[in-house]
């Protein structure tokens, strides 16, 4: 049956409790390809069919109206409020704005303030950590470090937000700083402005929580270790994560059938994971697998390469612990509500929503390479995964993956998707010295986390 013309597939309107927020309520049945759309234009999840933008430079209405000629000329049917279209044809100004700025196009203020929005935004996820803030007599300014990158001096606030000094090293940021503000300084983040408190409560978003110590404790402990997201560290200590998660979960009974193989056996003989010691490139070092009964049949199975980061792997370790373990079962249908589910804190905190005619994929907004795939053609029971949690080179390619089959159950892929989206650790520095063998290299190995650490991500 031809479709109605007069069917919409999205409504865009104007936030009920912001000036310049818009809210975007999907109608149509199949809603992952308009939520890639309105994510790639600053578009965030709040419920199953509403996205929200709020931007700290008030200009959402002509980003909302960009995403609607994205849509649009994907086929769908936009609907656009009457109140926000005319805010689209209102050109925005600025009353505070530099003296300069009078002379730029709106094309050119828009460059400025998107920094200053990406500034935000990378603060927000974590990717830039502040150290220190101070007031200068004028306005705020701040010293922070990308995460595995540059530190830098950040000067004024919200849309007027720039990016002063670059340093390549963030103990003389850290230093450059306290020479030019002394006792003005003051430890981490600035308090958050009223814009950013508004642009906050419409997301329903906070900042986010790592973060590291104000400054190095001395040049020497910079070059020792480097804060980087968990994806992007190396595998770290397995057979401690193994001894661990025998201490702390006394509902697993240990059964070494050979040397080189360790099997944990839930009590209720449903559950099942084993560890391979000497696993090799190529090796399943873990494998994991969930039965309806003692004697049934197999509900989901796990594999995890040896690279894989230990603080990831402890996050899928501990998830078992949980109700959830077992899934819904092979009987039930992987639906929309499982993925929205899954990723949800990928969604969260920005992670770029790709949708293809087979592949369903989110990839870190970082310069570290790391994402979760779903498989949309790949059926229970079949030999390839559906779903892929991968870092490092690509997602066909990566340095170190976890593959699950079908019905996995939603909610413990979305602890390791938290831990994706919100896990940092330190990764030591490279050694430069030669090696007392002459010329193998040793890969630099992250300390395990104490027990008391781990997180349990927030289901929802």
């Amino acid at each position: 049956m031809p479709r109605r013309t007069d069917d919409v597939d999205l409504r865009l309107a104007l936030h009920p409790d912001h000036s310049s927020a818009v809210v975007a309520t999907i109608t149509a049945p199949e809603r992952y390809l308009a939520r890639a759309v309105l994510a790639e234009y600053g578009f965030r999840p709040t419920g199953d069919t509403t996205m929200a933008l709020a931007r700290i430079d008030h200009d959402e209405p002509h980003h909302a109206d960009k995403a609607a000629s994205a849509l649009r000329e994907g086929g769908a049917i936009v609907e656009v409020s009457a109140a926000l279209q005319e805010e689209i044809e209102t050109e925005w100004t600025y009353g505070n704005a530099p003296t300069h700025w009078q002379w730029l196009s709106p094309e050119e203020i828009r460059e400025h303030t998107g920094e200053a929005q990406r500034i935000h935004d990378d603060i927000l996820a974590g990717r830039l950590i502040i150290h220190l803030h101070a007031h200068d007599g004028w306005t705020t300014v701040a010293v922070g470090t990308y995460v595995g990158g540059k530190s830098v001096h950040l000067h004024g606030e919200d849309h007027l937000r720039t990016e002063e000094t670059d340093y390549s090293s963030e103990a003389e940021a850290v230093a450059d700083f306290h020479r030019r503000h002394t006792v003005a300084v003051r430890p981490g983040p600035a308090p958050l402005t009223d814009i950013e408190r508004d642009t906050l409560a419409v997301l329903g978003a906070a900042p986010s929580s790592p973060t590291p110590p104000a400054a190095p404790s001395s040049p020497a402990a910079e070059e020792t270790s480097q804060l980087v997201p968990v994806y992007a560290n190396g595998p770290g200590d397995h057979e401690a994560l193994l001894t661990d998660f025998f201490a702390t979960n006394g509902e697993w009974e240990k059964w070494r059938p050979h040397d080189e193989t360790t099997i944990a056996s839930h009590e209720s003989l449903t559950l099942r994971v084993e560890f391979l010691h000497e696993a090799t490139h190529g090796d399943s070092a873990w494998t994991i697998a969930a039965y309806e009964s003692p004697v049934g049949e197999r509900l989901w199975h796990a594999t995890a390469t040896p690279a894989t980061p230990v603080e990831i792997m402890r996050a899928l370790l501990n998830s078992l612990s949980t109700e959830d373990s077992w899934g819904q079962g092979p009987g039930a249908p992987v639906k929309e509500e499982d993925l929205a589910h899954a990723s949800r804190p990928l969604e969260d905190t920005g992670w770029p929503l790709k949708v293809g005619s087979r592949l369903i994929e989110w990839t870190a907004p970082t310069a570290e390479r790391a994402g979760l795939r779903f498989d949309t053609l790949v059926k229970q029971g079949d030999v390839l995964p559906a779903w892929t949690i991968w870092g490092g080179n690509t997602a066909d390619n990566p340095s170190w993956a976890i593959h699950l089959s079908t019905h996995a159950p939603a909610a413990l892929i979305q602890d390791v998707a938290f831990e994706l989206a919100h896990g940092y650790s330190h990764q030591p520095a490279p050694l430069h010295a030669a090696s007392p063998t002459g010329h193998l290299a040793q890969k630099p190995v992250a300390a395990s986390p104490p027990a008391a650490t781990h997180r349990r991500a927030p289901r929802r």
